[in-house]
């Protein structure tokens, strides 16, 4: 043998002696000796006390490829018993962590690229109080002090491909949401298959998508306080929460109660480390769905108790914004039924929630709420806090508009077939709701009614204080007959009733709206009929009252009613208010006070026919809009209709009504030569006997 083979053996056999004596010398190792200076430099890095105080040991092993091959390089396997993390100095609290064993193991070839690959951590026993600040300092968030201060930041990156866990215990003490938390996690009493929870078909359909969810492993209990509304749940997780593989979807199953708000939810959780996406059936129940905004931030109207169940989907790093989306869900709000899809996306400067909903039969009792209409009793039932006035009719209760500049919306709603009652015949529904940046609108608002359509278009800026509002109404093709179906006379009457309306206001409830209204109000009816039998049929007991005083008993014929009102400041005052019936010109003229809901109304008929009317003085309608008084008044009946033609005054308003002259199933509308003669400045032909 050479020299130079001689010195090449010893080097060789010297380097593998070390290796060896390396191995040996690592695998008897006692790893206990490095805990103290393990626990102060993982201390000081973290600025808040930790330590190992059990047993420190590491095994090294040759890994298993998922090719089933055993790796040439062994992995360390590292072990750890009675672990603790103090809390940060501003903390009350001595401990935030706490766990009975840790168990990982670390690919040593990665650790060359200056990553720490850690396939699976298991944490035996781990219990945690969390704790944030109403100024937003929490535990669970680490700071990191460089000594020097122009250091780059470390390029080393911990890579955690799962977490395994067993029963434990997590506390949540958060002050800024007002929410105190206790939850509970113990290990069931044998793993329950994920398609006995969620059904053979959800099931099936995570398997299609190349998902296998693992069995529930764990019960969960919670209770406390969430936004400062009561809290208690329970529920069943998987025991191993993979953070980056899909292919391992985190089973979830609870039943929650908030408050008054129930939620039932069974699905799965993947990507949890980055809260990736979310696939779970949803059930949501409470008595209003304005309840949900302070547990959703999610601006909802107020309703009657609803129920729903869908699914529920979510992507959170979309880029633009999280994105949930609640589809195919169907339930009841009050006695109708919903039905539809929507999508929720935490998009800047504002999250924006659109979709379309539909209701096949939609009880028009059910959107009373939304303009603060239903009664006291059903207001406090879902947690309205304003009280309806017992002698008020219009709506008191305030809209929540400093909840609308906290999201955007586009919603379209279909009502397919509206339910009310015969005495008012509303068919269907159609709308388009728009809110931006806290400016609310309608457009179009959309009533099939009587054979005739209601468009509206709402508009509310709730940007100003107090809010604006703008309506603009045009009722159009109401069929007499249809309105009131069960009327015998109606029932063979080509009659429509025509209408518009523009109103602007200011207010923060309808009856703020109303009682400072500037605008005008335009109706037209034509071949009609009118008795004390339909006023009661309409439940307008003063109208019968009035009714019996100028017709009797009997059913009269309308040839035409025509009314127009400017309202000012609130004050509706009638410019022409005109019944031509059969035998008599009857005249309204007054005022009804929105503001103070007074109405003062005149009604003066004149006859047609000799002793036709034995009525000698004029009537009169005052008092509170819920409940007016009626009766006669002292002076006897003049002349109206010659007193105003005098004056002029009904020329102006008799050409505007014109305009909504149109004709009534192919017959002439005997509004227009009433209309007419007053264009003219001339009264209609009576006979006074």
């Amino acid at each position: 043998m050479t020299r130079s083979r001689k010195i090449l053996a010893w080097v060789v056999g010297g380097l593998v002696l070390l290796m060896a004596l390396l191995l040996v010398i690592i695998a008897f190792f006692d790893w206990n000796r490095i805990k103290p200076p393990l626990n102060t430099k993982v201390s000081e890095e973290l600025h808040r006390p930790f330590a190992i105080n059990g047993n420190l040991t590491v095994v090294w092993k040759r890994e298993i490829d998922e090719d089933g091959w055993r790796a040439w390089v062994p992995w360390p396997h590292v072990v750890a018993e009675d672990l603790s993390l103090g809390n940060p100095q501003w903390s009350k609290r001595p401990q935030m962590v706490s766990l009975k064993r840790v168990e990982l193991r670390v690919s040593p070839l990665a650790l060359l690229a200056q990553r720490v690959v850690i396939p699976r951590i298991d944490l035996t026993e781990p219990n945690a109080d969390l704790q944030r600040l109403a100024d937003g300092r929490a535990n669970w968030t680490f700071t990191f002090d460089p000594k020097d201060p122009n250091a780059k930041p470390s390029s080393w990156v911990v890579d955690i491909g799962a977490i395994g866990f067993d029963k434990g215990h997590v506390t949540l003490d958060d002050q800024s949401l007002n929410t105190q938390l206790d939850l509970l996690i113990e290990l069931l009493g044998k793993p329950i298959p994920f398609s006995e929870i969620v059904g053979d078909k959800a099931a099936r359909k995570a398997l299609e998508k190349g998902s296998a969810p693992q069995d529930y492993a764990f019960a969960l209990k919670v209770k406390g306080q969430y936004h400062g509304q009561k809290l208690a749940g329970e529920g069943k997780v998987g025991g191993l929460l993979a953070l980056q593989d899909a292919t391992q979807p985190f089973p979830l199953q609870a039943q929650v109660k908030i408050a008054d708000t129930r939620v039932e939810l069974a699905g799965t959780l993947t990507d949890p480390l980055n809260l990736g996406a979310l696939d779970l059936r949803l059930k949501l129940a409470g008595s209003s769905l304005g309840n949900l905004y302070p547990l959703t931030g999610v601006t909802l109207p107020a309703s009657p108790p609803y129920a729903t169940d869908g699914h529920l989907s979510a992507k959170l790093h979309e880029p633009d914004g999280a994105t949930f989306r609640y589809e195919a869900f169907n339930g009841t709000i009050g006695g109708s039924d919903i039905h539809g899809n929507l999508a929720y996306v935490a998009s800047q400067p504002r999250p924006t929630l659109s979709g379309a909903l539909i209701s096949n039969q939609l009880l028009f009792a059910d959107l009373a709420p939304l303009i603060g209409a239903d009664s006291n009793a059903k207001q406090k039932a879902r947690g309205g806090e304003s009280k309806q006035p017992a002698d008020k009719v219009l709506p008191v209760e305030e809209f929540r508009t400093e909840r609308w500049r906290d999201m955007d919306a586009d919603v379209e709603f279909t009502g397919k077939r509206i339910v009310h009652s015969e005495k008012l015949p509303f068919t269907d529904l159609y709308t388009h709701l728009l809110l931006t940046d806290g400016q609310l609108s309608l457009e179009p608002l959309r009533f099939g009614m009587a054979g005739g359509k209601l468009d509206a278009q709402i508009r509310l800026n709730g940007r100003a204080t107090p809010l604006e509002g703008r309506a603009k109404l045009t009722a159009r093709g109401f069929k007499l007959k249809q309105l009131f179906p069960s009327f015998e006379t109606m029932k063979t009457s080509f009659g429509e009733l025509n209408g518009d309306a523009d109103i602007t206001g200011r207010g923060n409830s309808v009856a703020a709206l109303l009682g400072s209204a500037n605008g005008n109000l335009k109706m037209l009816i034509n071949d009609g009929a009118i008795s004390r039998e339909l006023m009661e049929l309409a439940g307008l007991n003063v109208g019968n009252y009035v009714v019996g005083k100028v017709f009797g008993d009997k059913d009269v014929k309308i040839n035409c009613a025509a009314a127009d009102f400017g309202i000012k400041s609130g004050l509706a005052t009638s410019r022409l208010f005109v019944f031509d019936t059969e035998n008599a010109i009857v005249y309204i003229d007054g005022t009804a006070n929105m503001a103070s809901e007074q109405l003062d109304l005149t009604i003066t008929p004149e006859s047609k026919g000799w002793r036709l009317i034995s009525l000698r003085s004029p009537l009169y309608v005052r008092g509170k809009f819920i409940k007016p008084d009626a009766g006669v008044k002292g002076v006897p009946l003049m002349l109206r209709g010659a007193g105003m033609v005098a004056l002029g005054v009904i020329a102006g308003p008799a050409a505007g009504l014109l305009a909504l002259v149109a004709p009534s199933g192919g017959e002439p509308n005997q509004c227009a030569p009433l209309l007419e003669r007053m264009k003219a400045g001339k009264a209609p032909k009576t006979v006074k006997g």
